[in-house]
């Protein structure tokens, strides 16, 4: 299952006509398990094995995804768990891992919130220890960027079971419109540890600064490699081989010598290029369109781009439920909107299309 252009051209006249939105109502602190309506029941079909419940976490036939949660992004969080299960084969075989920042106490209260809305769903709260990256973290051209939780997806190895050895890591601002199985399924090739869509068109010189290029030390990283821009915010991850590798010490060399030397401006993405940069398992780009989001440019609107669609992805400024509640959407939003499990919602009274 996929979008295709027409597909999204019809899907958006009928959502025109029939689509509820959001209100502008904001989550609170301490409340959120109240904003949730619950989402129907997703069963596996007949070709599913189903889990042990008492060895859950550590059964083989589990698919393991892992997001980040917290306050700003629990509606994304909430619509992306919602279209994973709506689009899977064997829902009731897929087990989250969910990392949140904080005090231990958050744990309950994240627990609550998720059962409220998936009162089936096989899951586990984690606390992400900041302190592990609060001063490694060096500012970058966005705010947002340096959020100890962007960080989180570096230390998944250490936090999860160690019996889990493969997860695909999803950001909070995607849906998926395919079965998640198929990406579960690709084969990390020999000693790649991660697989992603590659965008070998980009310049990947933009992402490090000209103290990095300049540095032969530094510039030697990429000899001899094809390394291609991937976005980290969809990965499939062997966390055997990384915890092999120890690669997470790795990603902390290198936000130890930005801190020193400046050598790039984006965040938690660059680390990840210089470790993993030419050694990807290219997965189809259908499993990430991203940039949705938009630029950095107020109200600015992406199309999709050509071909079949399995993830779509609000990748920038612009997040979908924020674009929704101003009743200001871009197209694209309209396909995240009916994963949206928020409760308090209004029918949508005006439109603004900048893109199609």
């Amino acid at each position: 299952m996929f979008l295709s252009r027409s597909v999204f051209l019809s899907t958006l006249l009928l959502l025109l006509l029939l689509l509820p939105v959001n209100s502008s109502r904001l989550l609170k602190a301490g409340a959120e398990s109240d904003l949730f309506i619950e989402a129907p029941v997703y069963q596996n079909g007949p070709e599913c094995c189903v889990p042990a419940k008492q060895t859950l976490i550590c059964d083989p036939s589990l698919v393991h995804i892992a997001m980040t949660i917290d306050p700003q992004y629990l509606r994304g969080t909430i619509a992306a768990i919602h279209s994973v299960l709506k689009h899977g084969s064997c829902p009731q075989n897929v087990f989250f891992h969910f990392i949140a920042s904080g005090l231990s106490s958050d744990v309950h209260h994240y627990t609550r919130t998720v059962k409220s809305a998936f009162p089936w769903l096989s899951f586990k709260v984690y606390v992400f220890q900041e302190k592990l990256v609060k001063n490694l973290i060096s500012s970058s051209i966005r705010q947002a960027l340096d959020n100890p939780l962007n960080y989180a997806r570096s230390y998944l190895a250490d936090m999860l079971e160690t019996c889990v050895e493969r997860v695909i890591y999803l950001d909070s601002d995607t849906v998926v419109v395919d079965d998640i199985q198929k990406l579960w399924n690709i084969n990390l090739r020999g000693s790649r540890v991660i697989g992603a869509p590659e965008y070998c068109n980009a310049d990947l010189a933009k992402y490090f600064t000209s103290d990095f290029w300049s540095n032969p030390e530094f510039a030697k990283v990429f000899q001899g490699k094809k390394a291609c821009y991937f976005n980290t915010g969809v990965m499939v991850m062997d966390l055997g081989k990384w915890r092999q590798g120890d690669y997470t010490r790795e990603i902390e060399k290198w936000m130890r010598i930005q801190k020193d030397k400046r050598i790039y401006e984006l965040g938690s993405l660059p680390p990840f290029l210089l470790v993993f940069g030419g050694d990807v398992e290219a997965v189809d780009h259908r499993w990430n369109q991203h940039g949705l989001g938009g630029d950095n440019l107020v109200n600015s609107c992406r199309p999709l781009h050509p071909g079949p669609v399995s993830l779509l992805h609000w990748s920038g400024k612009g997040k979908p439920w924020v674009r929704l509640d101003a009743n200001r959407p871009c197209p694209v939003d309209l396909l995240w909107a009916p994963y949206d499990l928020y409760k308090f919602q209004q029918p949508l009274d005006r439109f603004r299309f900048d893109s199609l």
